[in-house]
């Protein structure tokens, strides 16, 4: 099924070296402009506004999975595994270079206000009449539907899937090293080249050679890292929640017929929850930050204010604390509204929680979403039964809670408040 390139392709890339195209329907699909969009969407959403570097984009991302992927699927063939089907490679490959196809702009926090997914997003593109559509179709009529049925783990080839989506898989190998490298620390490193080294299929999946668990150690300490120093620094949970904050204040705005100065299809289609595969994709970062600079000047006081903090970096401070219940919360909301704050725009009360690895649980099937060892009796263990690290770190993780406030209005309104909330929020947020 593969179908070569004249001349192979390269990218040069700041993680990988380079990364190398040799198949010609790999070509072809980054080159369709429903890839080529993925170039205006930024992998790490709002990132940016607390480390600077942090600007790639969902495209090299891309590029890098399917690189990582390319090279797994390499040393298998080179090595002969009998247990690798090689007529599935030209499928992983296009999984792996199309499984983030649906993000939207600023990606989690637009799915979580309009209740979307990108997974969803990325099969409608695949499946429905796109160009994507078009160079999968060229291979088979089915072509299609197998790619996106591995990217939502329904496909019939469980070893396939674990690829792109598992425990250990090349999306969370290249995000992990990308994200490091782009943010410019250096928690998020561990040894890629090693890992794929020990990687093996067996029996239907991918396992570990026994003598690379330090290895993948490396890989979930890191993980474990970069989730609690970057995915959840509180200045970017800051970031987030006002974008949030923005797309839920315009949809009741716009649900309650509110007249917006600057409004462009397709926002209306949005709200309504109606947008189509071709509306979406003219959705990027760069509409959606022209529309908020304009929306700077809008009636809406909320709105308008909103989108300036987003615009200018004017974020919300935050105070952190080790407990908060339920009658707390409803308490401090009271004491906002008496004050005349807005107890949902004003106060967020946020608590990130991360399972940084999921061990093995009676009744599970420990092939399913753990990391497996293949020892030199060919028996199989999961990690966590001969790793003290992965044991250390495995389970949810709650995090402190973080209550966000804009602390001009905080300020101005803080004598009317009680004296013991007040004090709480008199210390220093930085």
């Amino acid at each position: 099924m593969y179908s070569q390139l004249a001349e192979e392709k390269v990218f040069k890339d700041p993680v990988h070296k380079y990364i190398h195209v040799q198949d010609q329907t790999i070509w072809n699909l980054i080159n369709t402009r429903e890839f080529q969009r993925l170039r205006r969407i930024r992998q790490l959403g709002t990132s940016y506004l607390t480390f600077h570097g942090a600007e790639h984009s969902r495209f090299s991302h891309s590029l890098g999975v399917y690189e990582i992927t390319r090279r797994i699927i390499s040393q298998f063939e080179r090595s002969g595994y009998a247990d690798w089907p090689q007529e599935e490679g030209l499928v992983a490959l296009c999984a792996a270079l199309l499984h983030d196809l649906g993000h939207g702009p600023f990606s989690h926090s637009i799915e979580e206000a309009f209740h979307m997914n990108h997974e969803d997003w990325t099969c409608r593109i695949i499946r429905e009449p796109s160009e994507i559509n078009a160079v999968l179709r060229r291979i088979s009529d089915d072509f299609p539907e197998q790619v996106a049925s591995v990217i939502q783990k329904t496909y019939d080839k469980p070893i396939v899937v674990n690829l792109v989506s598992s425990a250990l898989d090349a999306d969370r190998m290249d995000y992990l090293l990308r994200d490091a490298y782009f943010t410019g620390v250096n928690y998020g490193t561990f040894d890629m080249d090693r890992i794929l080294r020990v990687l093996r299929p067996y029996k239907g999946r991918i396992v570990v050679k026994e003598s690379g668990m330090h290895a993948v150690e490396d890989y979930l300490m890191s993980r474990y890292q970069m989730y609690w120093q970057v995915y959840f620094h509180p200045v970017t949970r800051s970031s987030e929640i006002i974008l949030r904050q923005i797309f839920k204040r315009a949809h009741e705005l716009y649900d309650r017929g509110f007249e917006f100065r600057f409004m462009l299809e397709p926002l209306p289609s949005l709200f309504e929850g109606t947008i189509s595969m071709e509306q979406y994709i003219r959705l990027d970062e760069a509409f959606v930050q022209a529309v908020f600079m304009q929306w700077t000047q809008e009636k809406d006081e909320i709105l308008s204010d909103l989108c300036d903090r987003f615009m200018e970096r004017k974020l919300y401070k935050y105070i952190m604390l080790d407990h908060l219940d339920e009658v707390q919360q409803d308490y401090i909301r009271q004491q906002f509204v008496h004050a005349g704050l807005h107890p949902e725009y004003d106060l967020v009360i946020d608590s990130p929680t991360d399972l940084s690895y999921s061990i093995y649980r009676s009744g599970d099937n420990p092939m399913d979403k753990q990391i497996i060892l293949l020892d030199q009796h060919e028996k199989l263990k999961e990690i966590s039964e001969v790793s003290e690290i992965v044991r250390s770190i495995s389970g949810i993780r709650k995090g402190k809670y973080h209550l966000y406030f804009p602390d001009n209005k905080l300020k101005a309104a803080q004598h009317l408040l009680d004296p013991q909330i007040s004090r709480l929020f008199d210390m220093d947020p930085s």
